[in-house]
């Protein structure tokens, strides 16, 4: 595909960034804590916008952060209140895309520095014709199944398994349909995908593109961004 090719702003991201992150200690939600001086939700947002498929962000925001993260955001970008859990966020967010998006991605704020590429990845692969797409990683350490007290009962083979990143990619009708006849409070959307049959496919993910849970994930990503600056 060609650099003109790609430039189609069919694209929609849902960001559900109302989540408080109590793995990152005492502060304001997760998507608002601070990278070098910017909040993750104002990095990852960057990067979804330098994305040439993506015509619209909107930002599921904590209630009473509405203001506060539309003052920070521009752009292309729709702020909305998120809901209790991130699946109501996320609905609440596909509610306010138009219908002239037929392709939604649903993309973590706390995977800040997953970079435009991978964007761009995921949408293409719904654009030619999957109708839910994941960006996946090898797992690279060994998986021990355990019992409930802990014992080990067998060693899972890692060649099957992948670890799974955000953004994720869906036909619009497709996330529409799986977030309608959710019953379990599912934190993976293509989990919810699958549970109505939708078959689901992957694409290379993208290291740059970690989730940032802990204060150690926190430092880490301080680092890539240096680096990248640094180039």
């Amino acid at each position: 595909m060609t650099a003109q090719q790609s430039v189609r702003g069919d694209v929609a991201v849902l960001v559900p960034a109302a989540g408080l992150g109590v793995r990152l200690g005492p502060g304001p939600a997760k998507a608002l804590r601070l990278l070098l001086g910017e909040p993750l939700l104002v990095h990852a947002v960057r990067r979804l916008a330098a994305a040439p498929s993506v015509g619209l962000i909107v930002v599921a925001a904590p209630p009473e952060a509405v203001a506060e993260v539309t003052e920070l955001l521009t752009g292309k970008v729709t702020v909305v209140p998120g809901g209790a859990t991130r699946q109501a966020s996320v609905a609440a967010a596909l509610a306010a895309v138009p219908d002239r998006y037929p392709i939604v991605l649903v993309h973590d704020a706390a995977r800040a520095l997953a970079p435009p590429e991978l964007v761009e990845r995921v949408a293409d692969a719904v654009r030619r014709g999957h109708p839910a797409v994941i960006p996946v990683l090898p797992v690279v350490d060994t998986i021990k199944q355990v019992d409930s007290g802990g014992e080990v009962i067998g060693t899972v083979d890692r060649a099957v398994l992948r670890a799974v990143q955000t953004p994720q990619g869906f036909r619009r009708e497709v996330l529409a349909a799986a977030h309608a006849s959710a019953v379990d409070d599912l934190t993976d959307d293509a989990g919810l995908a699958e549970k109505i049959g939708v078959p689901v496919s992957t694409v290379p993910g993208d290291e740059a593109a970690l989730k940032i849970t802990r204060p150690l994930d926190l430092a880490l990503a301080e680092l890539l961004v240096r680096r990248t600056l640094a180039e």
